[in-house]
């Protein structure tokens, strides 16, 4: 399947919701952190002027090659690169600009990485153990399922995956790669699936849907680039920005919702942030005190949009 038509399958997650909440000026200057295929920043684009600006950055070679196709009808109303969200500071110094009008990450997978990437994000296809969004990256599920030692494997699995059942996959995993290396996808799932009970009620996940989220954010450091994003986002925005984040498991939501919080009650006066001399002054409001969840008709039409909560904060 081809770039295109992936995507065209692929359905960015509250579509509607996400462009409401970030856009506040037609004429402003957009980031979206996660451009993928570039679902969101389309419907984005066509409500900016010619004015406007939407710079699109992506770690995913392939994402960034995917939104170019989509989003050239704006012209030079988008700019893209292959560049990290947790480097956006860099990205806009290099660019000239000092701050933008609203900012969106959508920390999901795409239907592209799960079903046409062939790096085994999916736990239903037999692809090689890789998982790197960045293919630059040098660590991959592969490496860490065949070289971490057993409590190694447990920490990691309990810490980003929130696994319960820890113990029980790691040794599974030791018993197995002294046979053979592991370095399938498929056969990473089957493994898990074996050493555990798998639930048969309607609609229950995969018993190997936690260990592929661990090895997931591990490869790719996801925890590290969103805390890295997090402490520069307020010197980001403009008066009135708004930052909007989608999230689909409760460690990056817990992240942000902290962090969103802590804005709302205020700062130190960091020297880098000269406006705040005050003691703890706040950086930001939500615009919401609860995330907002997606409809019950867009989870039964888009799965992926199952777990997945938005957050907005806006710069005050």
């Amino acid at each position: 399947m081809t770039l295109k038509s992936h995507s065209a399958l692929h359905r960015p997650v509250m579509l509607r919701e996400v462009v409401e909440q970030v856009f506040t000026s037609s004429d402003g200057i957009y980031v979206d952190g996660t451009v993928g295929t570039g679902g969101h920043s389309e419907a984005l684009c066509s409500k900016m002027s010619s004015r406007g600006l939407l710079i699109g950055l992506d770690k995913d070679e392939e994402a960034i090659r995917s939104s170019r196709k989509r989003l050239a009808p704006f012209g030079k109303r988008v700019h893209l690169l292959r560049e990290s969200y947790s480097q956006l500071d860099r990205v806009l110094a290099d660019l000239d600009i000092e701050k933008v009008h609203g900012v969106l990450l959508d920390l999901g997978m795409s239907t592209y990485q799960l079903e046409g990437s062939g790096r085994g994000f999916s736990f239903s296809r037999d692809e090689p153990l890789d998982m790197r969004m960045d293919l630059d990256g040098e660590v991959t599920a592969g490496g860490l399922v065949n070289s971490l030692s057993v409590k190694e494997l447990e920490k990691l699995l309990r810490s980003y995956g929130e696994e319960k059942q820890a113990r029980a996959i790691s040794r599974a995993i030791e018993r197995e790669r002294i046979k053979t290396p592991i370095d399938s996808s498929l056969g990473l799932a089957n493994l898990v699936a074996s050493a555990l009970r798998r639930s048969h009620r309607p609609g229950a996940r995969h018993p190997a849907t936690r260990t592929f989220q661990a090895l997931r954010i591990a490869v790719n450091r996801e925890l590290d680039t969103l805390r890295a994003f997090l402490e520069n986002i307020p010197l980001l925005l403009v008066q009135g920005g708004r930052l909007v984040v989608l999230s689909y498991h409760s460690l990056e939501d817990r992240m942000v919702k902290q962090a969103m919080i802590e804005w709302e009650g205020g700062c130190k006066c960091p020297p880098e942030f000269p406006e705040c001399r005050c003691g703890r002054v706040p950086l930001l409001r939500r615009v919401h005190k609860r995330g907002i969840k997606p409809t019950s008709e867009e989870k039964e039409d888009n799965p992926r949009a199952r777990s997945a909560i938005l957050r907005t904060a806006e710069r005050i």
